[in-house]
């Protein structure tokens, strides 16, 4: 059973050390900290987030398998741009999906301008810093309560 409302932010990998990660690129904030802003956000759309972070790419799959929420807010960090195990989870989970990104990963190296998730989500905000984060779920808010809106 679905809970009303409710988003599952997914983190991937290296995001339990982001507050050591380069603070220009991705802004200098702990992981506990990142996650209280978009709780904040979360609650002034009405929506409940849930988190989750890991550095196994089979756990992120098998969280991805397991959804039982309204919709997703994805950043896996460098899995975004190889691990085709979590493209073909996340096109099975049967929610609305957002990708957030810190950093700009457009304007990055070549390697890192590719996503693999990008084609099984409503939109991809990256660049934005933790403002990703509250367009994802204004996005999300938005497509929750479209009635046209399928998963």
């Amino acid at each position: 059973m679905t809970v009303s409302n409710r988003v599952d932010v997914m983190h991937g990998v290296n995001f339990d050390v982001l507050e050591r990660r380069d603070g220009s690129q991705y802004g200098g904030l702990s992981l506990a900290q990142l996650e209280a802003a978009i709780a904040g956000y979360a609650e002034e759309l009405g929506l409940q987030a849930g988190f989750f972070q890991t550095n196994s790419e089979r756990e992120f799959v098998e969280r991805l398998h397991a959804v039982d929420t309204d919709a997703l807010v994805l950043n896996p960090g460098a899995w975004t741009h190889y691990a085709w195990a979590i493209h073909d989870a996340l096109s099975v989970v049967g929610v609305p999906a957002v990708e957030v990104h810190l950093s700009d990963i457009y304007a990055r190296e070549p390697w890192r301008r590719v996503s693999v998730v990008s084609d099984l989500c409503l939109a991809t905000f990256a660049g934005h810093g933790v403002e990703g984060y509250r367009l994802a779920l204004e996005s999300i808010s938005e497509a929750l309560a479209s009635p046209e809106t399928s998963a």
